[in-house]
């Protein structure tokens, strides 16, 4: 019989794809790893189904086609699922009790050791030796990443023939890069602190390595920038290195995408009158000969089961030429939601497993809120699926699930978790939720006020310098507009005020905002976990009482305990470069960036209450 094999180390399925996915290092008792690319995967886990997601993945990724699958488990059939990893780095510190003086000044000091002298157990000068991985390493804004040479940099010359012994020499805690030295046998010295220097090229250029996809896995390294037509393209130019600590939280950013399976109330129509619509329905000029044309003949008996207005609609949708444009994910979301009534809920709910959602009565709402909720909906089940696409280094670039720009943070550009991507890992998380819709008409009136276009005056101007600062082009990205800045820095104010009563850590709610001139303007604030946790009920408890809630979130709003700072901030101003905050803050509306479906950007809570500044932009008066 086969002994079994024991895993180095075991992560969850949803830190495969949110912080441990192909590219990541990981920390192990002995080594460090970088977690390895799709095709090193043994196995995949179940397949995961979702149209819409799918649908946004091949258009960013540029493919055909792609499948879902969970990452491979452990099962109790002793097969050989798992996740394979590559040492990295494989540059190594032996733990010798030494020091080096320099002018008078001690430093503690140890030897730079090869993976090749440690793996079969580590030597220095004879002596049996404990060997950690350095934790220093090199990466560009391309995703590659790398072994610092460390000869190189020791000698300051690409070409140096030398291979003295190299030693790291700190002073003080270790964490100061003034105080650590990288030094050489014969005499070279250099402080690593001209590796932190802005647009150092000390590291020299990036050769493109990706040691998550093996030996095999280099390809060319090219700087990028914004042509006339605002696209990014590659130049001639070679990307440098830059220096990255290995455990430090800027390493890794995972690129994950998220739809929520809600089901679509015109799916059904579609698929019938794809039928009947080519040669046929589409010859009908008016809604009456189309109601004459379906009773007298039988073979369009399907269609008798909608009504004649929606059909006549989606056959004038078709005409106009945007019949064939599939809605945007968060459009099918929010129709979804809006279409529930109290008694049946949504009407596709009894065919649907993964939702269920009834409408709660506003009788019993107090008449001071009437005028702003419009909705108040109870999502008892909801499924969510996550799939990830790539990963960022140094700095988080989050894809727009809504818009047709998808990365448009040129600072840094995502890495591939395989050579060719067919499929990607996505887990499905089961769960409930509370969805709150304000009034369209209210939310329209207030965004005309004078006092509110002129503070958007102010948050445009800061959405613009950051624009400049990233060297987007101003015409590439919309202003995302104060419906949708307002309602979600309402959302971070609720989720606040809910974690308190709802059996839910703040950090757990995760947000839905939805800001349609056409069809509404809501929140969704949910939780979703692969057991049973993401369906206790107690969010769907707060909605039954979401006006308290209410009350406590704007209360807690009005003031903050960086005020009057935090009232007065200037979304423009470049000595703080906070460009996408207005009055928003860690002391009142910055969130767990798990929650957030934008990373902490694009809030101001002087649009929805008043501040310390008295702007006169709030949608909800003092008086409520």
């Amino acid at each position: 019989m086969k002994k079994e094999s024991k895993p180095d180390a075991e992560l969850r399925q949803s830190q495969l794809l949110t912080t441990f996915g192909p590219g990541a290092m990981v920390d192990l008792p002995e080594h460090s790893i970088v977690i390895s690319g799709l095709s090193w995967w043994k196995g995949k886990g179940q397949p995961i189904w979702e149209d819409r997601l799918r649908a946004k993945v091949t258009k960013i990724l540029g493919v055909e086609d792609i499948k879902f699958y969970s990452p491979p488990t452990k099962t109790d059939d002793n097969d050989t699922n798992g996740v394979n990893a590559f040492i990295f780095p494989a540059w190594f510190l032996g733990q010798v009790d030494e020091t080096h003086k320099v002018k008078g000044k001690e430093y503690r000091t140890r030897p730079l050791l090869r993976w090749s002298f440690v793996k079969g157990g580590a030597k220095f000068e004879g002596k049996k030796v404990k060997a950690v991985p350095v934790r220093f390493v090199q990466a560009c804004t391309n995703g590659h990443l790398d072994d610092i040479d460390w000869y190189a940099f020791a000698h300051d010359d690409f070409n140096t023939t030398c291979r003295g012994q190299l030693w790291l020499d700190e002073a003080g805690s270790g964490n100061d890069f003034e105080e650590i030295f990288v030094r050489c046998d014969c005499g070279k010295r250099r402080p690593l602190a001209q590796a932190k220097q802005k647009n150092s090229k000390v590291l020299g250029k990036c050769h493109g390595k990706r040691p998550w996809l093996g030996k095999n896995g280099t390809q060319e390294c090219w700087c990028h920038e914004v042509d006339k037509d605002g696209k990014i393209v590659t130049t001639e130019k070679p990307e440098y290195n830059r220096l990255l600590v290995r455990s430090a939280s800027n390493a890794y950013f995972s690129q994950t995408l998220s739809v929520i399976s809600l089901p679509d109330a015109d799916a059904a129509l579609k698929t019938v009158l794809d039928k009947f619509y080519e040669g046929d329905l589409e010859n009908e000029e008016s809604k009456e000969d189309l109601a004459k044309i379906l009773i007298k003949k039988p073979r369009y008996a399907e269609l008798k089961q909608f009504d004649i207005d929606i059909i006549w609609a989606e056959i004038e949708r078709r005409k106009s030429g945007q019949g064939e444009l599939d809605k945007t994910i968060k459009q099918v979301e929010l129709e979804a939601l809006l279409s529930c009534s109290p008694e049946m809920g949504h009407p596709n709910s009894r065919k649907n497993d993964n939702f269920d959602a009834r409408d709660r009565s506003l009788d019993q709402l107090d008449p001071k809120w009437r005028q702003f909720i419009e909705k108040i909906v109870l999502v008892h089940r909801l499924r969510e699926v996550i799939a990830q696409i790539g990963f960022t280094r140094f700095q988080a670039s989050i894809p727009d699930i809504e818009g047709e720009l998808e990365d448009i943070d040129i600072n840094v550009r995502r890495g591939e978790l395989d050579f060719e991507t067919d499929w990607l890992p996505a887990i499905e998380n089961k769960g409930e939720g509370v969805f709150i819709a304000l009034s369209k008409s209210q939310v329209e009136a207030w965004a005309k006020k004078p006092e509110v276009i002129k503070r958007g005056q102010k948050l445009n101007a800061g959405f613009n310098k950051w624009l400049d600062n990233k060297g987007i082009p101003r015409d590439k990205l919309d202003f995302p507009g104060l419906p949708f800045i307002m309602l979600h820095s309402l959302s971070h104010m609720l989720i606040t005020a809910v974690s308190l009563d709802c059996g839910y850590a703040a950090s757990a709610i995760k947000e839905r905002i939805y800001a349609n001139t056409n069809t509404g303007y809501g929140i969704l604030l949910y939780t979703g976990s692969p057991g049973s946790e993401g369906t206790l009920g107690g969010l769907v408890e707060v909605g039954r009482h979401i006006e308290q809630h209410l009350a406590r979130a704007l209360e807690l709003g009005k003031l903050c305990s960086n005020d009057p700072v935090c009232a007065q901030h200037d979304p423009a101003s470049s000595q703080e470069e906070r460009f996408l905050h207005g009055s928003a803050c860690h002391g009142c509306l910055l969130i767990a960036e798990t929650s957030c479906e934008r990373g902490n950007e694009l809030l101001d809570r002087a649009l929805v209450v008043s501040t310390v500044e008295g702007l006169g932009a709030e949608f909800f008066p003092d008086d409520v």
